[in-house]
């Protein structure tokens, strides 16, 4: 019944002169109202923010697709595998008198031992940067073919046609002419791989003679100037695998199956160490045919020459805060209208959070021109000082105005020093929200919401 009352009242006033006139007033005055309004365009303006992130990916894409396109003009992620001598083993002849088949028996290096500097370079394709690297490798070790054929022959060795193979990812990275010294003779290589599926692209050199060599270890040793980009990678071979490389690349991301034993990382560099024993990995020093060849790739581990944090990566992060740096300067705006009777249009807050969208696409497209710090401080300063000059008209004070020009100051600093973190991103931004929270209640907490819309009536000044 008392809907039905209401209902009536509110045609009565909407045919009514004076009852439009008061409708109008509750909208003007109401605080839930408004309060109502100002969400609703916050969350409306994620809408643009939205096709910002879009806009990110795309770049990003066409980034990566420059970076694709540089790696196949140079070279690309290099992941080494060997030296390993395989050795064809005939089996007995059939009953029928058929001869007996053939199958490799591949032997793993006893030790492997490598060391090297790594020396990064930036190419630019346009506006975008590519990393390359060129590494200069020491390579060393020994076969014990004694102990790795003990027990695991069935056949008869043709020594004759033993071969030592060594995969390299991308053979266009190979800058010197490789040569491989074997217990004192050094030898050229030549260009493909016997064994595919063991390693499907690299180099090999036949052994002449090994049958003399089997009562005592082969020793080797090689230097491999290789060039590649954004990865090198190694497979632990050895029954004892240590690594050693040292790079002026400051950022470094370990990955594969093995971190470093050690790792020293500064802003000059990195020097990181790895000591892998057979043990370690899910394969034995002697494989037969193409055992165990996905377990041997498996075990792939090495370092990624990337920027742990690019512009595109903070430019996206920046742009998930979109919603806390619309919804405190609107907050702003709010007390000010509610406080100090300042009354503000819808529509002015929808240029300002324009205005605040507008930021991340200034962002992003001076960053593509300088660096991300530059391009941040470019468009706060920009963004920030333009709020602030359209709130000088809004709020007819230029203290208010003054007030504003700090917070947001204040918060876009905030947001700066957080996209700079990225081990302790989520805790800042946490302790950051709380405060702005408390610090939010505590400066409205005499505020008597109730009683507003009241002094609204009473000074007609307000309205």
């Amino acid at each position: 019944m008392y809907l039905k009352v209401n209902k009536i009242q509110l045609m009565e006033d909407q045919n009514n002169p004076q009852g439009l006139q008061r409708i109008n007033f509750w909208f003007k005055t109401s605080v839930t109202f408004k309060l109502f309004t100002i969400c609703f365009l916050a969350l409306i303006l994620l809408i643009p923010a939205s096709m910002i992130t879009n806009i990110i990916n795309e770049r990003e894409h066409l980034s990566e697709q420059t970076r694709d396109e540089v790696s196949n003009n140079v070279a690309s992620s290099q992941e080494l595998t060997g030296p390993i001598l395989s050795i064809p083993i005939i089996s007995p002849p059939l009953a029928n008198g058929q001869p007996g088949d053939v199958k490799y028996i591949h032997i793993l290096p006893d030790n492997l031992n490598i060391t090297g500097d790594v020396i990064p370079q930036k190419l630019q394709r346009g506006i975008y940067d590519v990393i390359v690297y060129e590494t200069d490798l020491s390579i060393s070790g020994n076969f014990d073919i004694d102990a790795a054929l003990s027990g695991q022959l069935t056949g008869q060795p043709d020594w004759n046609k033993a071969i030592i193979n060594l995969g390299i990812t991308d053979m266009r990275g190979i800058k010197n002419q490789l040569l491989i010294t074997i217990n004192g003779n050094e030898l050229p290589v030549v260009a493909g791989t016997s064994q595919q599926h063991i390693t499907s692209s690299g180099v090999s050199l036949p052994i002449k003679g090994l049958s003399e060599m089997i009562s005592k270890k082969i020793v080797f040793n090689y230097n491999l100037e290789l060039q590649g980009s954004n990865n090198l990678s190694f497979i632990p071979i050895g029954n004892t695998t240590d690594i050693n490389i040292k790079s002026t690349w400051n950022a470094p991301s370990f990955n594969g199956t093995f971190l470093p034993d050690e790792r020293i990382i500064t802003d000059s560099g990195f020097e990181a160490k790895w000591h892998i024993l057979q043990l370690n990995r899910n394969y034995p020093q002697t494989l037969v045919g193409g055992m165990y060849a996905d377990n041997l790739h498996e075990s792939a581990f090495g370092v990624d020459l990337i920027e742990s944090l690019n512009d595109y990566q903070k430019s996206m992060r920046s742009v998930k805060y979109a919603i806390l740096i619309i919804a405190l300067t609107f907050l702003v705006f709010f007390l000010v209208e509610m406080r100090n009777g300042k009354r503000i249009h819808p529509f002015q807050y929808i240029l300002v959070g324009l205005a605040l969208c507008l930021f991340y696409i200034l962002l992003v497209a001076i960053s593509e021109q300088l660096n991300f710090n530059a391009a941040y401080i470019i468009s706060a300063s920009a963004i920030i000082v333009m709020i602030s000059l359209y709130s000088r008209s809004i709020f007819t004070s230029t203290k208010l105005s003054f007030l504003l020009f700090g917070i947001l100051t204040v918060l876009y600093g905030f947001l700066f020093v957080t996209l700079q973190m990225s081990d302790y991103a989520l805790l800042t931004g946490s302790i950051g929200l709380t405060v702005m929270l408390a610090l939010t209640m505590y400066f409205t907490r005499n505020i008597n919401w109730y009683t507003i819309r009241r002094k609204h009536i009473e000074n007609p000044e307000l309205k």
